[in-house]
């Protein structure tokens, strides 16, 4: 299990990354429009006055099951320990052993 303060530190991410986007695309749709450099600066400024981990790149992903960040299977959700030990308890469709 990873730390409980990892793990609410994330979900605390995900609250700001779904709070902010609508006005993060917004700015950056703005951006895209202005041809002068002056205003580019200062959209860029609004840009910079958002919550860091308001940014969808700050996020990591996590296990659902354990929280482990690392050795994380996208398809799955799940880390690499926990993929190994359902796969084996046949918990996972389609997902065998590999033997030959």
């Amino acid at each position: 299990m990873a730390k409980k303060n990892m793990v609410e530190r994330e979900t605390k991410r995900l609250k700001l990354v779904k709070k902010y986007k609508n006005k993060r695309k917004s700015i950056k749709d703005s951006r895209k429009n202005v041809t002068s450099f002056t205003e580019q600066l200062k959209i860029q400024e609004q840009l910079q006055k958002l919550p860091r981990n308001s940014a969808p790149c700050r996020q990591r992903n996590r296990c659902w099951l354990t929280g482990r960040s690392r050795g994380f299977y996208r398809n799955f959700g799940l880390s690499r320990h926990v993929l190994r030990e359902m796969s084996h308890e046949c918990l996972l469709p389609g997902i065998k052993k590999s033997s030959w």
